[in-house]
């Protein structure tokens, strides 16, 4: 049995409350003592809760306006279309823009393939490379600073005598 209006404005509200607590930088522990929670895994739990009603509400809202931007490119197609299907060229590429718009906003484009390659369109050599190797691939694929790596003026670590 569904549980009664007054108990769900009862949960609501805790779980604003939690809501609020948590983004003021309130720890699980914290919110379970201030607002009555059987522990810190409860408060978890129901907060977990939440976020996903929320995201499913959200989510339900995405699609929801998804349909009527798509309904308005349907509208927006069918005025520009029998022009365009008399030839008129600027109505053709109205179309093909809301075509396009539409493909974009239902996700009906195919996947762009992203391919790294080496010096040359060559392939990127990798093993049995020495660090100054390394460091040249690091600046043709990128910053060093992302990867917390920075030259080194001691060369290759296999022809090093170690001392």
């Amino acid at each position: 049995m569904p549980a009664s209006k007054a108990k769900q404005a009862q949960t609501a509200k805790r779980r604003a409350d939690a809501i609020r607590l948590r983004l003021a930088g309130m720890d699980y522990e914290t919110i379970a003592e201030r607002l009555g929670y059987a522990s810190r895994g409860a408060a978890s739990k129901d907060l977990c809760r939440a976020f996903d009603a929320f995201r499913a509400e959200e989510e339900a809202a995405v699609e929801t306006w998804r349909e009527i931007e798509a309904q308005r490119l349907d509208r927006l197609q069918a005025a520009a279309w029998p022009a365009a299907a008399k030839g008129d060229l600027k109505a053709i590429e109205t179309v093909l823009k809301v075509i396009a718009q539409r493909c974009k906003l239902l996700g009906l484009d195919a996947p762009v393939r992203t391919e790294l390659s080496g010096p040359d369109g060559g392939a990127i050599p990798l093993g049995g490379g020495t660090l100054d190797e390394l460091h040249t691939l690091i600046s043709i694929t990128g910053s060093s600073d992302d990867a917390g790596l920075a030259p080194s003026d001691e060369g290759n670590s296999e022809t090093s005598t170690g001392e």
